[in-house]
């Protein structure tokens, strides 16, 4: 990584303890990711990306909040980010998906508390994370009881706006979500001091689109056998599209699609095309949480399709385009982001629903069901997905973990036993 200690220094950030951070990832990066066999020639700008992850892209957050910019925090996919790039603002993911955070989460968190909320608030208070320190705001929502107290941990040292997210899809839930993301347009407007037109919204409605498209795209490639690319590289990219600069990732997205197109036509994969085709669902995987990924395919199975936040539910599904005023494209802004089946809804059929079907699209041969630790709306739902994926034949494996690496061997012996068992 470039030298950036000036731009953190400014940024108020610890800069010792972020050399720690700073030393650990090459290491982990080069075992999960470069030292793959036959990567696609297109992953050289993702693992740039990764490489200057605290340079690059926050020194061009920085340079758009001396020009008057804002830049909004984010944590969830219900947050739409239309309205934020609608505004002039940038939206940028804020979800910390690593061990060396959480300590500085438990220092104002229980330690029952998931992994994902305690790096995300050890990352801000500990001040060893650029793009916590860079947004102006952060956005939160209601999607579990855990972030709902978070956000009120964090609204003392940054300020928070919280999203209130129904809890049922009801045509009374979609027109409640409606109207707050009304009032989120309203409070984006008055923090960037930019009104949000119609022809604004519109172009950055496609903008966004063009995103999610791009990452269509990409799992579409995945449901070839033998697949043209890792799981683990494809984790890596969706997670890199919260919060790189959305046109750019789109071009170099479609750059790698037009590559790994030819590798399909040629019939080249990255495994045998006989390799066992797992998906994983559960909960999100934010960066840099790579394990089980990585623990998968060395143990010889290509991950082709994720069920999860940092996987289909990101970008499936379109915002219809037709709206011309503003209070129709607002609502179908609305009716979009509620088709996304989070299991804090209940009931949550559509999940099921979502996993049953990947499993055919992507001819899938079994499916791990993976939680983070104390994550209650995943690991009590999984009990409904295992009975609906028994009943229709499908092998499945369940499992727990947090992000440190005490339980990798533990579950690459049960990963193995898996696999074993799905060549039967």
């Amino acid at each position: 990584m470039a030298d950036y200690r000036n731009m953190w220094d400014d940024l108020g950030m610890d800069l010792e303890k972020h050399d720690l951070l700073c030393e650990a990832l090459p290491d982990a990066f080069h075992e999960v990711y470069i030292s793959q066999q036959d990567r696609p020639e297109g992953m050289d700008y993702y693992d740039f990306v990764v490489a200057e992850i605290h340079g690059v892209r926050p020194a061009e957050l920085v340079e758009h909040r001396k020009k008057g910019g804002k830049v909004f925090g984010t944590f969830c996919v219900y947050v739409p980010d239309e309205i934020i790039f609608a505004a002039g603002a940038i939206a940028t993911g804020l979800c910390g998906g690593s061990q060396f955070w959480v300590p500085g989460g438990e220092k104002v968190l229980p330690a029952n508390t998931c992994p994902l909320i305690k790096a995300s608030v050890g990352a801000r208070l500990d001040k060893t994370c650029p793009f916590f320190r860079l947004a102006d705001i952060y956005i939160g929502e209601t999607t579990c009881d855990g972030k709902k107290k978070a956000w009120e941990i964090l609204s003392e040292d940054v300020p928070v706006y919280v999203m209130d997210l129904p809890q049922m899809k009801r045509e009374k839930d979609i027109a409640a979500w409606t109207e707050e993301i009304k009032l989120f347009l309203n409070k984006v407007e008055e923090v960037t001091g930019t009104k949000v037109t119609p022809e604004a919204l519109a172009e950055n409605i496609k903008l966004i689109a063009r995103k999610r498209k791009a990452l269509e795209r990409l799992y579409n490639t995945r449901k070839n056998s033998p697949v043209p690319i890792s799981g683990r590289d494809a984790l890596l990219i969706t997670q890199i599209a919260f919060y790189d600069d959305p046109e750019r990732f789109s071009s170099k997205t479609n750059e790698l699609c037009d590559e790994l197109d030819k590798r399909i036509a040629e019939g080249n994969g990255v495994f045998p095309a006989d390799a066992p085709r797992i998906m994983i669902t559960g909960t999100p995987m934010a960066i840099p949480n790579w394990k089980l990924h990585h623990i998968v395919e060395t143990c010889g199975a290509p991950v082709v399709v994720e069920e999860t936040c940092t996987g289909v539910r990101y970008f499936e599904n379109s915002v219809d385009e037709t709206g011309t005023t503003l209070d129709e494209q607002i609502q179908a802004l609305a009716k979009r982001y509620m088709k996304v089946n989070c299991a804090c809804f209940t009931p949550n059929e559509g999940r099921v629903d979502d996993i049953l079907r990947l499993v055919k699209e992507y001819k899938v041969d079994g499916v791990i069901d993976c939680n983070l630790q104390f994550c209650g709306l995943y690991s009590t739902e999984s009990y409904l997905v295992q009975q609906a994926l028994k009943k229709a034949g499908i092998p499945v494996m369940h499992l727990e973990t947090d992000y440190s690496e005490q339980d990798s061997e533990q579950i690459r012996t049960r990963v193995q036993a898996f696999l074993e068992m799905l060549g039967d």
